[in-house]
């Protein structure tokens, strides 16, 4: 994992795009990168193949590539370089990544329903329609990522960082945020209903998230005292 070969273009420091013969073996003579490769479409068209019939990827490099109408679910991929990428309506259900990079990508209007990622980074990706709901998604980097209209909905999200994220209107309800860190980051309408916020961290110097989370004290207050016996006996029984 990680062994890419750089761009034979002379000066060029990006990394070569993968790509595979007929057998499903990488073409040592092909060290290109998406810029300097003669031909675009055929390098699409090529890692589309192989990933259509193979299910485990391992050390793929795919700097910069536009994806769109893919359907990669139930695919692994471990120690991938997907940077910079661009994936349009991606369908990912059941996908599993180990160890890959996917910082400074686009998502739009992609699926990635039942995931399971450990120990990616995503930093500085940018989410737009994007659904990740009941996914474990634990040791991952979504530093300065922007997220807008997404659902993390019912997934576990332990020890994955959103430092200085900007989170708008998406949804983390139902979510284990225990030691989940939001230091420093924007979030507008952003639900976090029976999420367990007060064992995340947003400030550096304190530990829990209610109350900055918008959790109504009104509501609080009405389970800890309530307004006639009744309600008191139903909570308490």
């Amino acid at each position: 994992m990680y062994s890419f070969h750089k761009c034979q273009c002379p000066g060029c420091t990006k990394p070569a795009i993968t790509l595979y013969d007929e057998n499903g073996n990488i073409m040592e003579d092909q060290n290109w990168c998406l810029e300097h490769s003669p031909d675009k479409d055929f390098v699409r068209e090529n890692l589309h193949k192989y990933l259509q019939s193979h299910d485990r990827i391992i050390g793929m490099n795919a700097e910069g590539l536009k994806i769109e109408n893919w359907n990669i679910s139930g695919k692994r991929f471990y120690g991938c370089n997907l940077q910079h990428c661009t994936f349009s309506n991606l369908h990912g259900d059941n996908i599993r990544l180990r160890m890959c990079m996917l910082d400074f990508s686009v998502f739009t209007d992609c699926s990635f329903l039942h995931g399971n990622t450990q120990f990616c980074s995503f930093a500085g990706s940018k989410f737009v329609h994007v659904l990740f709901t009941n996914s474990d998604m634990i040791h991952n980097n979504f530093n300065g990522i922007t997220a807008y209209q997404c659902s993390f909905d019912d997934s576990d999200l332990y020890n994955s960082r959103f430092i200085k994220a900007m989170l708008i209107n998406t949804s983390m309800n139902n979510c284990n945020l225990k030691k989940t860190v939001f230091y420093e980051s924007m979030r507008e309408g952003v639900g976090f209903k029976l999420s367990n916020t007060r064992e995340s961290l947003l400030d550096r110097n304190k530990g829990g998230l209610m109350g900055d989370f918008g959790i109504q004290y009104q509501d609080m207050d009405d389970v800890l005292m309530p307004r006639n016996e009744d309600d008191q006996k139903e909570v308490f029984l």
